[in-house]
């Protein structure tokens, strides 16, 4: 975690906290895990599948880490 956190400038107690819960949110909910055949473990919502669509990304961390899904 200190690897991937180390481009961030962080100035006090309050900032190391936000910081850490929004990458551990991503670690543990979106990233693909290799134990679970590339699948993020909090699956998105089961609903219709739309093959064609925009994607949105959404940045986190300041966009030191973005996610992608699909737009409404």
């Amino acid at each position: 975690m200190r690897r991937e956190c180390d481009r961030i400038l962080i100035v006090n107690d309050r900032h190391l906290t936000i910081v850490l819960a929004e990458y551990t949110a991503h670690y543990n909910r979106h990233r693909p895990h290799r134990a679970l055949a590339q699948r993020p473990p909090d699956p998105p919502p089961a609903g219709p599948r739309k093959d064609a669509g925009k994607i949105r990304r959404r940045p986190i961390l300041g966009g030191l880490i973005n996610e992608y899904a699909q737009a409404a």
